[in-house]
Formats: structure tokens, sequence, C-alpha cells
């Protein structure tokens, strides 16, 4: 990897308004709000941004101070591999690899890929998000958006076979996907799932908590079930296999591309499909996540598109294709 030269590293807190609301199982939001990282070497920039997740403790202020502490090793010449090392996985070390990763690529002169040896990633398709609420609700937003090729569905516990059934309705011909965000029970699972199923859902996404899935090894899944909250990175891929089918990888878990993309050779090496996800932000936390849709059963990259606005120089969303990052973005 290219070795940086004494840059500069800032970040700041950035507030992004939501269209409307995003609503899953924990709660409601109106905003996301992001960290974003800069190196600065001369005249060259490299930007990377990340969200912290309550879910983990994090906090916007906590992984701004994180990111922060790391000015003296940046200024050092502190590199991506020794980076894996000295900060732990999560939001802060995303957004700090990602911007190491665009430093690298533009001084360089050439995209990421390239000097990754990665496959140059192409427009794919991604799904689009229809938030958690009662099933009228959830089916009058599906109706508006039934020419989408797959929609993500998320779902909340008690009434979601009427919720899912109502959004099948108003969208009968788009894939449907569901994200269950750890509301489920060991009492409602196979129910639940049978429902799913019964209306064609292709994927159900994390439907009991984190150290509390121990059931799915034991019943007979009639579709594919993916991690998210109970994988984080490579370490934690080997215990899931006779629970799980598939793993969702989003770089603010994995901390950063470099831990993503081998995450994601190991994760096909053991057989799972692999969904790339993302938390609410803008555009400049997709861009390094495009580059692991080649290798990608699903792709939930839509987080830009329930922003009331995105940044300068965003991806390019055609309808539910995303195109790859432009230079002037992101690597």
């Amino acid at each position: 990897m290219t070795l940086l030269s004494s840059p500069m590293l800032i970040g700041k807190i950035e507030r992004w308004p939501i269209a409307g609301s995003f609503t899953i199982s924990r709660g409601a939001k109106t905003e996301a709000i992001t960290v974003v990282a800069e190196l600065r070497q001369g005249t060259v920039r490299g930007r990377g941004e990340c969200v912290p997740y309550p879910r983990y403790g994090e906090t916007p202020e906590a992984t701004l101070e994180a990111l922060l502490a790391m000015q003296i090793p940046v200024a050092d010449g502190i590199d991506r591999e020794a980076l894996q090392q000295v900060m732990p996985s999560g939001a802060a070390r995303n957004a700090l690899d990602c911007a190491m990763l665009d430093l690298e690529a533009k001084l360089s002169g050439k995209r990421i890929w390239e000097l990754l040896g990665r496959r140059a990633p192409a427009p794919c398709v991604t799904a689009y998000t229809i938030s958690l609420g009662p099933p009228d609700i959830m089916a009058a937003a599906a109706a508006k958006v039934a020419h989408r090729p797959l929609l993500k569905v998320k779902l909340g516990g008690p009434g979601d076979p009427a919720r899912i059934a109502a959004v099948r309705n108003a969208a009968p011909q788009s894939q449907l996907i569901v994200d269950a965000n750890e509301a489920w029970t060991e009492a409602d699972l196979e129910a639940n799932l049978a429902a799913c199923a019964a209306v064609g859902v292709t994927l159900v996404e994390q439907p009991l908590p984190a150290g509390q899935d121990g059931a799915l090894a034991h019943i007979k899944r009639p579709l594919t079930v993916c991690a998210d909250e109970s994988v984080h990175d490579r370490a934690s891929l080997e215990g899931l296999r006779e629970r799980y089918d598939a793993v969702n990888i989003k770089l603010d878990k994995t901390g950063g591309l470099t831990e993503a993309m081998a995450m994601a050779d190991a994760a096909k090496a053991l057989g799972f499909d692999i969904m790339v996800g993302c938390m609410v932000a803008t555009s400049l936390s997709m861009a390094p996540a495009i580059l692991l849709t080649p290798e990608a059963r699903f792709v939930d990259l839509d987080g830009p598109l329930l922003l009331a606005e995105d940044r300068d120089n965003a991806l390019l969303y055609d309808d539910s294709l995303v195109y790859p990052p432009g230079p002037a973005l992101w690597g």
C-alpha cells in the first residue's frame, strides 16, 4: 500500500436531514449524523465518512474524539495495515481507513480498485427501504415505489405477518427482503419466517437478537437468513455457519473497507452469501462499499436516497441502479 508522508488529519460531525423519518424496531430518526475524516497532504485530500451506531454504544462525539486521537500517529506515517492493529473496529476506524484509501488513490492518480487489485465495480441494483409502521402505511409507501426491483422491508415484532402481506399486495412484482432488526423471539420465529416465505420474501435479516440466535440452528429455514448484528468482522464468521446462510457486511461494523474486503473473501470461502449494507448516510459512506458489490448477492446501499439532500459529486442513482463513484467523490 502507498505510504503516506505526514498527512494532516481533521474531523468533523455533520448532520443530514432525512426526507420524512426513518423507522426501525429500535426507534425513529429524522436526521443522519455522520463523522467525516479528512486527510490533507499538500493540496490533495482524502475523505471517509462513518455513522456512529448507538446499538454498539457509539456516539458522534466519542467517535470524533477517537478519530482525532489518531492525529499524531497519522502525522507519523501510520499505514492502513498498522491502523487495523491500533484502532478497534467500528465507526471511527472506518472513517480513517476510507480516508487513507481515498488519499492513496488520489496521490497515485489511479482508481482504488486498480491499486487494491479488486474487480472494477459496475452499476448494480440496490434495495430501497420501506420503514416500519402500521400495515396500511407501509403498503402506501410500497405502492409508491412498486416499480423498484428490490425492496427492503423493516419489520418489528407483533403484527409482522400482516405488515409483510400488505407490502407484497402493494408491490406484487418487486423482490422483497426483510430486516427484523433483532425484534423477533424464538416463540414467533417460525411463524414469521413462514409468513415471509408465503409471500415470496427472498431473505430475512437478523430475526433474533445477537447472542440469542441459537434457535436458527435447530429449525428448517424456508428462506435465506442473513446475519447483521451477529456478525462484525472475520473473527465472528466461523461460529455462524449453522445459524445463517448469508452475512451483511457494513463498513461501520468492520471498521473500514480494508477489513470488509478481507471479510468478504473469508465469508465466500466459508460458503456464505454476501449482502453489502449501509447506515443512512451520504454518498461518501456508500462509495467505498461499492467495491464489495461484485461479490454480493444483495446490495443495500440506498442511504442517500433516504436523505433530503446529498453532498456534492454524489453517487449517481438511476432509480434503483447505483453507479460506481467518480474520483471527485471518493477513490
